[in-house]
Order: C-alpha cells, then sequence, then structure tokens
C-alpha cells in the first residue's frame, strides 16, 4: 500500500482525516498510532512487531540514560547497547543473505539463504530511532517519558516507509503540542498533490521508458542508452521527491513540520553541492553521527579522507545489499575527496555552464553504477554508454518524439523555475488561483485515471 493508489487516497487517508479532525486533541496521537499501525501492517503485517520491538528498546533505552546521566559509564552502555541492537537487527534483516552468497562465493560453499523479506522502512525508521537514543545521550534532547507519543514518532505513515527521515528533536514538542489550522491543512494538501503528480505523471512515465530500454539493452544505440539514463536519472528523483513532498504535506496537514529533504539537486555544478541538495535527510544524519564523531575535517588529511570513505560506504551499502551500491558510494566518495583536496581551484575557474555539465555527467555516471546490481548488466550498459558504434535507431527517435513533452516537464520541474515564477508575479490575483485550482482538479483527475487503468506505478526506495 502506497501513497499514490487508490485505496491509500480514496479510502484509508480520508477515513484517517475525519476521525483524526473530529477527535480531541488528547486522543490525536492514539488515532495517529492505530492508522500507522494499520498502514504498515497492511503490507508487512508480519514486520510490525519488529517496528514495536525497535522502538520499546529505544524507549527504555532513553529512560535509562536519562535516569542514569550522571554515571558516564552506565550513560554510554546503554546508548552503545541500543545503536547494536538496531543495526543487529537492520544488519540481519537487510544483510545476511548478501554475506551468506559471498561466503559461499569466496570458500566455494551451499549455505542456504535466509530468504527474509525486507521488512518496508526498516533503513528509516532504524536510523530515527538510533538518532534518538544518541541525541539523548548527547543531552540534545530530552528522553521521551510517553510511550505512545515515542510510538506515534516512530511509526507515522506519512513518512514511516519512504522517509524524509524525521529526528525526534525536529518533532519533539509538536508530539506534545501542534498547531493544526485550516491555513497549514490547505498549503499542506497542495504539497501532497505537488508530490503525487510528480511521482504519477513524471516518475512513472518516464520509468517506463528506462525499464523498456534497460530490460534489453543488448542491441541498443548510444543515443539510446543515454536517453534511457536520463529517464532513470529523472525517475529516482521525481520518484523520491515525490513521496517526500508527499511525506511533508501529510505532515503539515497533521500539524508537524518535517525538514526539507531535497534542494533541485540537478541544479548543482560540482558532487559537494548535489549531495548538499539531494537526500539532505540522510546526508545530514551521516554528518552528524558518523562523519563528524570520527573527527569530521578538523583533523590531519589522511584522517578527513578516510572519515569520507567510511561514510560513503557507508552510504551505499545502507541503499542496498549488493556490490553496486558500495560501489556507487566509494564512487561519491572518491568524487568529493577529488573536489576537496585537488579539483576545488580549478572548478571554481571553470564557467557556471561547463560546471554543471562536469556535475550531471558524474550524477548521471553514478546512477549508472546504482541502477544495476548485476555487474554483467552495469558492464553492459557501459559499453552502450561509451564504446558504442551505433549511434542512433529508430528507437531513439520513437521515444524521444512520444516522451518530448514528459522530458521537457521533468527539466522544467527539476530546476526552481515555479517558485521562481510563484514569487515574482506573487500568485495574488483571483483569476490567476482559480486557473491555478482548475489545473490541480484536472491533474488530479488524470492522476486517478491513471492509477485505476492501473500502469506502471513502481517505488523505487521501497527496496531501501
Amino acid at each position: 500500500m502506497v501513497f499514490s493508489s487508490i485505496p491509500f487516497l480514496f479510502f484509508f487517508f480520508p477515513i484517517f482525516l475525519l476521525l483524526y479532525y473530529i477527535s480531541p486533541f488528547k486522543i490525536k496521537n492514539l488515532i495517529l498510532l492505530i492508522f500507522s499501525l494499520i498502514f504498515y501492517a497492511w503490507g508487512e503485517p508480519v514486520y510490525i512487531v519488529l517496528m514495536i520491538f525497535s522502538s520499546v528498546v529505544d524507549y527504555t533505552n532513553g529512560r535509562l540514560i536519562e535516569k542514569y546521566r550522571d554515571n558516564k559509564v552506565l550513560k554510554r552502555t546503554f546508548m552503545v547497547g541500543s545503536v547494536i541492537i538496531n543495526l543487529a537487527l537492520l544488519g540481519f534483516f537487510k544483510y545476511s543473505d548478501f554475506l551468506i552468497e559471498n561466503i559461499n562465493n569466496l570458500f566455494n560453499l551451499s549455505i542456504p539463504l535466509l530468504e527474509l523479506g525486507l521488512p518496508i522502512g526498516i533503513s528509516f525508521y532504524t536510523f530515527q530511532t538510533m538518532s534518538y537514543s544518541i541525541d539523548v545521550y548527547r543531552g540534545d534532547v530530552k528522553a521521551e517519558h510517553n510511550f505512545l507519543n515515542f510510538m506515534t514518532y516512530v511509526s507515522m505513515f506519512p513518512q514511516l516507509i519512504a522517509g524524509p527521515i524525521v529526528r525526534y528533536q525536529t518533532v519533539s514538542e509538536e508530539l506534545s503540542k501542534r498547531e493544526i489550522t485550516f491555513s497549514k491543512f490547505t498549503s499542506g494538501f497542495v504539497r501532497f498533490l505537488q508530490g503525487l503528480f510528480k511521482k504519477v505523471l513524471i516518475a512513472n512515465n518516464v520509468g517506463y521508458v528506462w525499464s523498456v530500454i534497460s530490460g534489453d539493452a543488448s542491441e541498443i544505440s548510444l543515443l539510446t542508452a543515454w536517453l534511457g539514463l536520463f529517464m532513470f536519472a529523472f525517475q529516482i528523483y521525481f520518484d523520491f521527491s515525490g513521496y517526500s513532498d508527499m511525506a511533508i504535506g501529510m505532515g503539515k496537514m497533521l500539524g508537524f513540520t518535517y525538514l526539507e529533504n531535497f534542494n533541485y539537486p540537478y541544479i548543482s555544478k560540482s558532487i559537494t553541492e548535489f549531495w548538499r541538495r539531494w537526500h539532505i535527510s540522510l546526508s545530514t544524519w551521516f554528518k552528524d553521527y558518523v562523519y563528524i564523531p570520527l573527527g569530521g575535517s578538523r583533523c590531519k588529511k589522511i584522517i578527513n579522507i578516510r572519515n569520507i570513505l567510511i561514510v560513503w560506504m557507508l552510504t551505499g551499502i545502507w541503499h542496498g545489499a549488493a556490490w553496486n551500491f558500495l560501489l556507487w558510494g566509494l564512487y561519491f566518495g572518491i568524487l568529493l575527496i577529488l573536489e576537496k583536496f585537488v579539483l576545488k581551484r580549478f572548478l571554481e575557474k571553470l564557467p557556471s555552464f561547463l560546471k554543471h555539465v562536469y556535475a550531471i555527467f558524474l550524477i548521471l555516471v553514478g546512477w549508472l553504477i546504482f541502477a544495476f546490481d548485476d555487474m554483467s548488466l552495469l558492464k553492459e550498459y557501459a559499453l552502450k554508454l561509451f564504446a558504442n558504434p551505433f549511434i542512433i535507431d529508430a528507437q531513439f527517435m520513437q521515444y524521444f518524439t512520444n516522451y518530448f513533452v514528459i522530458i521537457a516537464v521533468a527539466i522544467i520541474f527539476s530546476m526552481p523555475i515555479y517558485p521562481y515564477v510563484k514569487e515574482k508575479f506573487k500568485f495574488n490575483n483571483i483569476i490567476i488561483q482559480i486557473l491555478i485550482f482548475a489545473i490541480y482538479i484536472v491533474l488530479f483527475m488524470v492522476v486517478t485515471a491513471m492509477l485505476v487503468s492501473d500502469t506502471y506505478n513502481p517505488f523505487l526506495y521501497f527496496r531501501f
């Protein structure tokens, strides 16, 4: 069950909103918790126990850390225990088969795989609960004494399955006291619709083209291969940022403020800038809980390089249990090291346009690594991109002409053009507002028709 589905849009969410708004504030968290558990159990009825267990562990450790805050040994023991349990659960369910496969290959063994299903959202809620224990240990937040509030924080369905990663300190006050107003509801609803449109109208369409092109890359031309890779880049951006927009919008409708997760990453002029704009909640999590504790940049150059490589190896394998994700993380780690210590002055002298071309090219190469967990398919597609004498074919012309409008829309909305126009012209005119309202209605009707017809509707980040 996902946000861009008919049951969610027309049954689950409206019923939830009705009960949520008519309920007194003192039971709103209970309503939210019940529906969040129903939401999760719909897709993962067994693994709901795992999420509850993880919540109990971190809630208990938070209380114990606070209780023994004057005892450095005990306080640290409870914090470390929380981290170990969280990482053990994440590692067991996400990486056990990957480890077994590689042990089998390395030692020519035949240990049977566990074949465990990956609990939806485990990478997100594990990082949330783990950061809570660390923040209580650091004294950045007070321990939550109300388990209902804590469980609500962990399980909130708007961002449970796909982020953004919401730290407890971001919503701690709102769990007990928050503003729920009509203006917040309307602005949140508009943000939700914007995310829905990005996901269904753009991500699904460009994703379909990528799935066809990458599904059989043996005979494609050079231009078709590059078109496919651009389509994947647009798919993963509009897919993930679309869900982040929906989560942020739903949070606002409920009175919660989630931090932004994307800031037009494809306008970046360096890889460093790209990672300040892409999946911001994950980047800042690793910065605050791994990079800085390791020493950050306030250390010798060789230690700083080590810290960057560790963070990006972890960032890579966070995304999945496959060698391509580790390679993807190392790829960006090495690029960030080069930009920081070698290329910085050179890049500063480049014209703005060339800096943008440089960044987009390297980002696309990164998405190539990310897209294929089968190394033989990765190699095959890479050859089509960089060593392909077959320049153009009918397939390229077919997809380029048929999807030209979608490509143009994807380019426009991957840049801050709409916010600029909105700010420039204010959109206060009643006629313009009515026109925008009409456009939203039409787009929602189109989205509904596409979902009813059961068209291509994957979600890339469910597997992470």
